[in-house]
Formats: C-alpha cells, structure tokens, sequence
C-alpha cells in the first residue's frame, strides 16, 4: 500500500469519526482510526530501509510499529531481528550490549505471542533461533541453563516430531551443563541422550519415508554431532552405560535397529568388553549377523578363553565390514592371542594382514618383533647368527616408531632393550659369514634381510 494510499484511507477515517485506538491497545493487527493509519505508513517506511541494510533510518519507524502494534505483520519481527542485531554490533558498552541482546530475546518472545502458530516458522522454530542466536552473542558468557530451558520446553510439547535443530541445541545445552558439574548432571545428560537419539531415530524414519535428502543430510549430522560429544563427554562410562542400557536391550531384544545402533555405541566408548555389548550382540546375532554382533560373539569368546571359537567369529566379522579400521584392529587382537599361545609364525601372518588393512598400525610391528625375539632363535644353529634375529626385532620396532607416534615410546625402549642381544663387534669380526654394515639375509619363516650391526 503507497503513502496516496494510506492518505486517502485517512481521510475517509477522519471524515467518518473513526475512533484511533493502537493494536497493543485493542488486540487488532493494526488498531483502529488515526493509530492504525500511522502503523500501516510506519510499515512502509522502516520495510524499505531495512531491506537495503539502512537499519539506522528504519529504526524508528520499525520501533513504532514493534511498540504500538506488534501484531500487524511478520515482518516487525523479521527486520527486528536484523535491526537489534545491529544495535548490538554498533554499542561497545558491556551492559548496553547486553540490554540489547535481552530485548532481542524478548523480540522472540513476542514474535511467539503473535505468530507462534505459523505453519513454517512457528513456535519450535522461533525458541531454536532464540537459543541459537543467544548463544552465538552471548559466546563464552552463554548460560546454558537457560538454553536448555527453552529447548526443553520444545521436546516435552512436540517430543518426536521436534526439529532436529532444537534436540541439537538441548544436547549441547546438557553436554555443557553435565561439563560444568558431572556429579549433578551426568545421569540427565545420558538420558537426555538416549531420549534425543530415539527422537533423531523417529525422525530419520520419517525423512527417508518422504525421500528428503537434504532432511535425511540434516539429522545425521545432528546425530554424528551429539554422539561424537556423548562419547568423548566423560559420561558415557560402562557401569553408567549398563544400568541404563541394561534393560532396554532386554526389552529391544527383537528390535534389530536399536541392537545395531547400541553396540556401535557401546564399541565407540570403549564398552565392547561387556556383558551389555555380547548381550545385545547375541540378540542381534539371531536376527540379523552383522560384523558388529560378530565382534561382540568373539569377544565374549575370547573372554572365555574360548580361543578358536573366538578366531571364527572374528573372521566372521572381517568377512563383513568394509571398515579397515575395524579389520585392522580384529586381525590385531588374533595376532596378540597367537603370540600369547607361541603361534609366531601366525602371529607374523596375523600382523602383516592387519597392517595390510592399516599401514599406520604400529602395535603390529611391535607384535612382529616380540615373535621374532620369542620364536626366531630356531632359524640358527649357530650362537652368533642366531643374534641377527635381534637387528630384524630392532628394524619391525623401528618401523613402528616411524608410523605411529603412538607407540613410539614403547618402541624406543624396545629397541634399547634389543641393542643388548646384538652381535658383538668382535664376533662379527671372527665369524665368516658376517661383516659390520653388511646386508644379511635371514631365512626360514622370518625372510628378513638386515644390516649387521652391534
């Protein structure tokens, strides 16, 4: 509507005796009389200057229309966002930047009050920007309880049906809380964990029912987000792990969705030793064998001692997975058990197939070298030549400090302790088939070339 316009309508009001009265006053979008004239020009003069940025000139015509008739258009709360915002970028005053952000708050508040009920940007929508928003103003001075306040106020109404975005604003809201005192807010935070995952769940069903990509896109990563902070939180300890998760997998024992996504939770944090994780493994395992459930079946073998039936699932679960890290690390605990029972020829193969998997995998190299220091002096008869096995030790746990930082230290004082059982100089010099920096090439099941050294 032009200023011709709203001049004329004035005048027709005037003329009939119209009675002003502000919306704010009589409940209407734009009040009655001379008021609701002076809403609907104030409405087309703040709207253009805050649509080309000049939130300096809008403000007090957007400051009229926000105060005497809020409920006349979505757009009072629209540009007002805009325009606070930027009320808040130009004060360098602490406690007037902070009156600001608290009146931006309450422009949430009012936008909820008047078009709370808007199919799009209604009320769930509104409180997660509110949330948002106060968090990236408020920074390190955020008060997450309030967040979580809001937010929780959202889940308890919509529960299943709320926005992916409010759940990951209430988990990092109760991340933050159970960070700031774990004594008080680990339980909340665990089961507000497993309630948000379960709505994230529901969700994702719902998304890949209507086929919306960019849905489906949005909740996981919302869910990789807060499982990542569950699992690096501190909270997410076994024995915690298992009053909770105990019973749900007795009571999900059918539900293969719920048995999958717990034991990949339950292996994340470092829980897969548990009687919880070969629980929900064996459930899993009768429905619907995957790598996973294969992994737990094994490492309840293994506990056990139940050595060669543990090896069948472990390859069961090799067998499965793409994951190279998970092979990686299989291959590797079947290689440390073969060490333990004095299989070093197994032990080599076992290792080099985990390192085949991950290169970087240093604890194999060193698996490698305490096979050949515990099962290689076989390969000579002979006391001198027998000591090169140690240099081809000292090279695998060589290797393993040059690709895993990880174990370097472990492979340092290795290769001290090896340095002792080298050839001495004197033997090297009186032993004819040896000569100091020459290449040596051990036989037999270790196949190792090395240069002699003392």
């Amino acid at each position: 509507m032009n200023i011709k316009i709203l001049l004329m309508v004035a005048g027709i009001m005037i003329a009939t005796g119209a009675k002003a009265q502000k919306g704010i006053e009589n409940g209407t979008p734009n009040g009655s009389g001379q008021d609701s004239i002076d809403c609907l020009i104030n409405i087309n003069l703040f709207i253009p200057y805050a649509k080309s940025g000049n939130f300096k000139d809008a403000l007090p015509f957007w400051q009229k229309v926000y105060d005497d008739c809020p409920g006349s258009t979505k757009n009072v709360y629209v540009y007002g966002e805009d325009i606070i915002n930027w009320q808040i970028s130009q004060e360098t005053d602490a406690a007037k930047k902070d009156a600001l952000i608290d009146q931006l708050m309450l422009l949430y508040d009012k936008r909820i009050k008047y078009f709370g009920d808007d199919p799009r940007y209604g009320r769930d929508w509104i409180i997660s920007r509110k949330a948002q928003t106060y968090n990236a103003l408020k920074g390190d001075n955020t008060d997450h309880a309030l967040i979580y306040l809001w937010t929780k106020e959202l889940l308890d109404e919509y529960k299943e049906k709320v926005k992916p975005q409010a759940i990951s604003l209430y988990m990092f809201a109760s991340f933050k809380l159970m960070l700031g005192d774990m004594n008080k807010y680990k339980e909340q935070y665990v089961t507000d964990f497993l309630k948000c995952v379960a709505y994230l769940e529901t969700a994702m069903a719902g998304a890949t029912a209507a086929n919306d990509a960019k849905e489906i896109e949005n909740i996981t990563a919302r869910k990789a987000e807060i499982e990542q902070n569950f699992t690096a939180s501190g909270a997410a300890d076994c024995e915690t792990l298992a009053g909770i998760y105990g019973p749900r997998i007795e009571a999900n024992k059918d539900n293969i969705e719920f048995l999958k996504e717990t034991m990949i939770l339950l292996r994340r944090v470092n829980c897969k030793e548990t009687e919880m994780f070969f629980t929900a493994s064996e459930y899993a395992h009768k429905i619907e064998p995957t790598a996973e459930s294969a992994m737990g079946l094994g490492g309840k073998a293994l506990k056990a001692l139940n050595y060669a039936e543990a090896e069948t699932y472990f390859l069961q679960a090799i067998e499965m997975t793409e994951d190279k890290d998970i092979k990686a690390d299989l291959y590797y605990v079947m290689a440390t058990v073969s060490l333990q029972q004095n299989q070093y020829i197994k032990t080599k193969q076992l290792s080099l197939k985990c390192l085949g998997e991950k290169p970087s995998y240093g604890k194999a190299y060193i698996l490698i070298a305490q096979a050949y220091t515990s099962g290689g002096q076989g390969i000579f008869d002979d006391p001198v030549l027998a000591k090169t096995v140690y240099i081809a030790a000292a090279d695998k746990a060589e290797r393993a400090r040059q690709v895993d930082p990880s174990v370097a230290s472990d492979a340092i004082k290795l290769i001290s302790s090896l340095r002792n059982y080298f050839p001495k100089k004197e033997e090297i010099f009186m032993h004819p088939d040896l000569n100091m920096g020459d290449n040596f090439k051990i036989g037999g099941w270790i196949g190792e070339t090395v240069k002699i050294r003392e």
